[in-house]
């Protein structure tokens, strides 16, 4: 980490303010090199944290932009490191000069998440804390910034500390027992193994449990709308969006792929997908279109399926239900109230188990079916924030740990000797320990930060 590094840390586009910023050991005489304060003060000079106002300079020394400066000194900055920041005007032309300027001075352009990475290596934040800037920044829900404020408050990082924290004395006294006999150490009970195991596995296991709804808060619950052709599912997903996505005529098969819409509803995200309508196809691309319509059913986690209230129920409305079935969470939505209605509605809600009335023309009861999604997918809102797990990564090392000390468990119990207990208990530590970085291999930290943008 030598280099000094630098780079816009505001987006590519027109701004009212663009962030420069830089971090290393030249960062503050790089600040130096390109910006002249009013007051004739050097930002060496400066204290730290304090807004200097003056002239920022491009690479043939003339200015570009009237700006403020501020420098921040390890180990008290973001990074760890000497930083430096120029708040600008946003324009895409001045930041990427004065970027230049920079690199005339020997500072290098920042990598992806460099930023982050360096705090991470210089012990500011653990690895969860570093994943939940990505998730603070790409939050798309209320719920998923709380939860990613929280991990980057270090609330994730503590609750796996304490369990690292009681499986490491639990592994220390046993090597003690094991590696020193005569020696005088005090003695622990075959119960208090046992009450460490079990509770560290209970704690694991409630943390795991959380997986799911984390999940669906950062991705959004993938929800894929099906029926046979004519009975509103473009329409629908017009209605959902607020716009006409789809193409919806009178005739049958105009959509022939699925199409992928995301939503916000109340505190979900929905990834929506809308699919060819299900029937006994004619030509190739429209058997292909069914065959991803079924394909999008089985893989959602919510499916709508819907009927035309205004019509009787027909075979091919009987193949729909029998398709949703399998789903996860499904909603039979009854389009058309508008209409008279001619459909045999408890017999649908009696084989999905809820049925929605609405009209995609009108927006009469759209509302009431929204809710009842939100009501599908609100379990888990006690949990406090911060304390979700959101990504796969993080999911496998808890269930890997989690295998681990039930092995340690019956390894336990069986009366083995202890080395093997402690083989296992090992291999939990280092489990857990992939959570935080403490044993996390440097190929997997660095394709943590390769998800980050250039500048965070």
């Amino acid at each position: 980490m030598a280099d000094t590094i630098a780079a816009i840390a505001t987006g590519s586009g027109v701004t009212a303010i663009g962030i420069i910023r830089i971090s290393g050991a030249a960062a503050i005489d790089a600040a130096d090199s390109i910006f002249r304060s009013k007051s004739g003060i050097k930002m060496s000079e400066v204290v730290d944290r304090k807004l200097i106002y003056g002239e920022l300079l491009g690479r043939d020394g003339c200015v570009i932009d009237i700006c403020l400066c501020t420098v921040s000194r390890k180990p008290n900055s973001y990074t760890g490191e000497d930083t430096a920041e120029f708040h600008c005007h946003g324009s895409p032309v001045v930041l990427a000069e004065a970027l230049r300027a920079l690199m005339s001075s020997g500072v290098r352009q920042a990598q992806a998440g460099e930023f982050t990475k360096r705090a991470f290596l210089n012990g500011l934040l653990d690895l969860s804390q570093a994943e939940a800037v990505i998730d603070l920044i790409e939050a798309e829900t209320e719920s998923a910034s709380r939860n990613a404020a929280g991990q980057l408050g270090g609330v994730l990082g503590k609750k796996i500390e304490e369990i690292y924290g009681a499986l490491l004395h639990l592994s220390a006294h046993f090597f003690a027992v094991i590696d020193y006999p005569d020696e005088d150490i005090e003695a622990f009970e075959l119960k208090d193994y046992k009450n460490t195991l079990a509770q560290a596995e209970t704690a694991l296991c409630t943390l795991l449990s959380t997986y799911n709804r984390g999940r669906i808060m950062k991705d959004g619950v993938k929800t894929a709308i099906i029926g046979r052709p004519n009975v509103g599912k473009s329409s629908l997903l017009n209605a959902l969006l607020g716009y006409e996505r789809a193409i919806v005529t009178e005739h049958a098969g105009t959509t022939r792929d699925t199409i992928e819409e995301k939503i916000r509803l109340g505190s979900l995200v929905l990834r929506l997908v809308d699919t060819a309508g299900i029937r006994e196809a004619e030509d190739t691309a429209e058997k292909l279109g069914v065959a991803r319509a079924r394909d999008a059913a089985e893989s959602a986690e919510l499916v709508l399926a819907v009927f035309a209230g205004s019509e009787t129920l027909t075979s091919e409305d009987e193949a729909v239900l029998k398709i949703a079935q399998a789903g996860i969470n499904k909603i039979a939505v009854i389009n058309k109230s508008d209409l008279e209605t001619k459909a045999d509605v408890s017999a649908v809600e009696k084989e999905l188990g809820t049925a929605s009335c609405l009209s995609s023309l009108t927006g009469t009861g759209l509302d009431a079916l929204i809710s009842r999604i939100e009501q599908l997918f609100e379990d888990g809102k006690h949990i406090p924030s911060g304390e979700i797990l959101t990504n796969m990564r993080q999911a496998d090392a808890v269930r890997r740990s989690l295998e681990s000390l039930r092995l340690a468990q019956e390894a336990l119990s069986s009366g083995v000797t202890p080395d093997a207990v402690l083989t296992e208990i090992e291999t939990a530590l280092s489990s857990l320990g992939e959570i935080t970085g403490r044993t996390a291999r440097e190929d997997i930290v660095s394709q943590i930060f390769e998800r980050f943008c250039v500048g965070k």
